[in-house]
């Protein structure tokens, strides 16, 4: 995977102990702006990085009828959503 590093809106649901969940998210590319839907959450943990708590979901997703791989966070102190790597 290549490391992006690229801050996209992110529409996500938060359970009652404040656990976030991604929906979809949209992401600014050559085009304008792409939507893509969250299909599939792999694999998700909290880790804390430079002393910051940091959600890291890796995710799945169908772009152009190919299934992609990328790695979404949420940083805590910030609200705010990476795309990390594709």
């Amino acid at each position: 995977m290549k490391v992006v590093l690229q801050l996209i809106e992110c529409i996500a649901w938060f359970d009652d102990k404040g656990r976030p969940t991604p929906l979809r998210f949209r992401i600014l590319d050559d085009n304008g702006n792409k939507t893509v839907k969250v299909d599939h959450i792999i694999h998700r943990e909290i880790q804390k990085i430079e002393g910051k708590d940091i959600y890291i979901f890796d995710c799945q997703s169908k772009f152009r009828d190919q299934l992609k791989i990328y790695q979404l966070r949420y940083h805590l102190d910030t609200c705010k959503w990476i795309l990390f790597k594709i």
